[in-house]
């Protein structure tokens, strides 16, 4: 009989596993990381012994109650780390552990595949010592260690706070927070912000915290670019009243987050624009399930809404999962999981507000800004093919090759689109998506098969 499958221990992960463990269902659990919890509540190895507070702060609660609820389930499911799913089919997934391939048949799957940082980049951004905020974030979390010495962090985002104070609680030295986003638009944004009061209490008290033990938090200040010889030594920001320069050795940025969608697009489902979230995000009703039958989504892999929402995403698809296949399942719990659901999304079309895109960034990107460093390819290589006529994005791919590297456009397709959208005059919701490709993250050559 070909199990259920899902696709990422993360919050949404394990809550579906769970759900379907609590109606009888013995479901493969396969993630990429070496212990579940996903990105927000990534699990310290086995060997270190920090405190689930000093690692999570507000959420160490949250944090152990999912990895606790990881635990129990071991038993009762199959349950795979270290196992990458680098091309999905209908019926099939692709996974690749320890350097063996292997082709696992599902009956259904929950795709639960998280986010990543969107990078907008500037002059300096390949230089060691120069990290994405989720990146910076990993080596605190799993390795125990700070990227720097004197670290900045910059971009916008909920996270971009969050990080920095996790930072200077752990005992890094933080010189400064460089927010991109105006004060009088996070003050615009409160309405919406207070359809989670305790979730928004957290933002405010993180960003209290590190301006009263006097680290500099500058808003409406945008990361100009990056210097140093062979490492990051300082860098330059800009605001209304100038561009000043700091001193640091190790800087974190991003802009957000975007959905890991690639595995989606492989299985077929259908995408549409979402303005809320600035990407081609793929469909789903409200209880997850996708266009392709068989198929459902669930967590920030199918648009950014945090952990509490994963959660609560990763429970309403295992029960539609478990519905269409004929279980009797709580409608009642369907309904309150909907509610809750709908709540945060408010709130998040007020973190939207309170964090703005950058909208003048890809104006002011010059023309030698390395865009793809995969494979070394900057932003006038892309305006030259706009140039010659081509704006639809797999077009521009094509041409010049950006998003066609290691990473398959996870890090610079966002940028890439709004190069592209800027230069050909048109919105960035008319130029397109990249399109997956397999596999959706790089493997060895000559990988051994296993039987």
């Amino acid at each position: 009989m070909k199990p259920i499958a899902i696709i990422g221990a993360g919050p949404a992960g394990i809550r579906a596993a769970q759900t379907l463990v609590a109606h009888g269902v013995y479901p493969v659990l396969l993630d990429e990381a070496a212990r579940g919890g996903g990105q927000i509540y990534r699990r310290q190895p086995a060997n270190f012994k920090r405190s689930p507070v000093k690692l999570y702060g507000f959420e160490a609660q949250k944090a152990n109650a999912l990895h606790q609820t990881l635990d129990d389930l071991r038993e009762q499911l199959d349950y795979r780390p270290d196992t990458l799913v680098w091309n999905a089919e209908g019926g099939l997934l692709d996974t690749l552990h320890e350097g063996r391939a292997e082709r696992l048949e599902y009956a259904s799957v929950i795709v639960a595949t998280g986010a990543t940082d969107r990078i907008l980049p500037v002059p300096g951004w390949t230089l060691p010592g120069v990290y994405s905020l989720g990146a910076a974030q990993i080596a605190l979390k799993f390795q125990g260690c700070a990227i720097g010495e004197r670290v900045v962090f910059a971009g916008s985002g909920p996270l971009l706070y969050l990080v920095a104070y996790q930072y200077a609680r752990a005992g890094a030295q933080v010189v400064a927070v460089l927010d991109s986003s105006p004060l009088s638009a996070q003050v615009r944004a409160l309405p919406g912000l207070l359809a989670q009061p305790v979730t928004l209490a957290k933002g405010l008290y993180y960003r209290a915290w590190l301006t009263a033990h006097g680290i500099k938090v500058r808003q409406g200040a945008r990361l100009s670019r990056i210097d140093g010889a062979r490492r990051a030594q300082s860098l330059r920001w800009r605001n209304a009243k100038g561009e000043h320069t700091l001193e640091c050795d190790a800087v974190a940025f991003a802009h957000g987050l975007r959905s890991e969608t690639q595995l989606a697009d492989l299985l077929g489902c259908g995408f549409s624009w979402n303005p809320l979230n600035r990407a081609w995000l793929p469909q789903r009703d409200g209880a997850g399930r996708s266009s392709v039958s068989g198929v459902y989504l669930a967590g920030d892999g199918a648009a950014i809404m945090g952990a509490d929402a994963a959660e609560m995403a990763g429970e309403r698809a295992a029960l539609a999962l478990l519905e269409d296949l004929g279980y009797r399942i709580d409608s009642q719990r369907c309904h309150q999981l909907e509610q809750a659901l709908e709540r945060i999304s408010r709130f998040r079309q007020g973190l939207e507000r309170a964090f703005a895109f950058p909208e003048g960034w890809a104006a002011n990107a010059a023309d030698q800004l390395m865009i793809c460093r995969c494979e070394e390819v900057s932003v006038g290589d892309v305006r030259r093919v706009v140039g010659e006529g081509h704006w639809e994005i797999n077009r521009v791919k094509a041409h010049c090759r950006v998003g066609m590297g290691r990473c398959q456009g996870r890090m610079c397709g966002a940028a890439a689109a709004e190069i592209i959208a800027c230069e050909s005059g048109r919105p960035v919701s008319d130029i397109g998506r990249l399109r997956a490709q397999a596999p959706i993250k790089p493997v060895p050559f000559g990988l051994e098969v296993a039987p």
